[in-house]
């Protein structure tokens, strides 16, 4: 039986993992196999950081709320506090935006918040 090189079938598979790993340094380019187990841990990364990506974004709203907020006088969790009270639904991404954009804005919904939710 005559040996099989496996041809153009290998050469093409070759080239979808050479063509996923462009720009990559170190033999990552040219060396199959690693480049190989390097594109799957790279996705398994991707995968997980798209996760993580609104975590972190959720923390840094907080973190730019709870600024202007102790900036108007109060705390961050009081000031959400009066918020769900006063049934305001604006979510944490854009008060953040709005603290950052219009700090006068911004300090309207404080005042705002503490005429209808007094304990504040």
């Amino acid at each position: 039986m005559p040996r099989a090189k496996r041809g153009f079938k290998r050469r093409r598979r070759h080239n979808k993992i050479r063509n996923r790993a462009e720009g990559m340094v170190l033999g990552l380019g040219s060396q199959i196999r690693r480049t190989s187990e390097f594109l799957d841990r790279a996705g398994v990364y991707a995968y997980r950081d798209r996760r993580v990506k609104k975590r972190d974004f959720r923390g840094l709203w907080i973190a730019r709320m709870s600024a202007a907020a102790s900036g108007n006088g109060i705390s961050y969790s009081r000031f959400i506090n009066a918020l769900t009270k006063a049934k305001v639904s604006l979510n944490r991404k854009m008060l953040s935006e709005i603290a950052i954009h219009d700090p006068k804005g911004f300090e309207t919904i404080v005042n705002q918040v503490r005429s209808l939710a007094p304990a504040i």
